[in-house]
This record gives structure tokens, sequence and C-alpha cells, in this order.
């Protein structure tokens, strides 16, 4: 144990913010989670806000949020096009009677 008051006080804080910051981690990660199991605008954008919140508080570097949000996108592009049409009709051939 520290018997330095300030090492003390030191303790005491980051305990604090570690139990902040983990709270606001685990926010995060349950946005972008949710982003990508159900990918729709809504989603996207509460996931892009919370990333951006994330960068600027200093949780995490700017240059992996904006790779999340990047891939965040893409993953909602390729959902939204991967809809399977509908399969087309088979050209049936008549094959002439020689007579």
């Amino acid at each position: 144990m520290t018997l330095i008051k300030s090492a003390i006080k030191k303790m005491r804080q980051d305990k604090v913010r570690t139990l902040r910051n983990r709270t606001k981690i685990s926010a995060l990660k349950k946005a972008i989670k949710l982003a990508t199991t159900n990918p729709s605008n809504e989603n996207l954008s509460k996931a892009f806000s919370s990333l951006d919140r994330a960068a600027k508080k200093g949780l995490i570097p700017k240059a992996r949020a904006d790779r999340k949000k990047s891939r965040l996108s893409k993953k909602v592009i390729v959902s939204s096009t991967t809809t399977k049409p509908p399969k087309a009709k088979k050209a049936v051939s008549k094959k002439k009677k020689s007579s």
C-alpha cells in the first residue's frame, strides 16, 4: 500500500475514472453490435454518434473510430443489396416436330 498522500489520491481517481470509462466503452460496444446485427440507418446513426463521442473524449483514437465507421457503413451497404431478387423463369424450348 502506498504511503504518499498524492499516490493515495491518484489511486482513488483511477478507480473512479476506470469505472466511468468501462461503462462508456460498454455502451459503445453495444451500439456497434446492434448496428452490425440489425443494420439500419437509425442503428448506424447511433453507432456513429457513439464512436464520435468516444473519440472526442479520448476513450478510443480518432483513427479507430473512423475505421469502425467505415466498416459499419460497408456492412449496411452490403446487407441492403443482398436481398434476393426473384428467380428468373427458365426459358422452355419448343422442339419442332419433323413431319
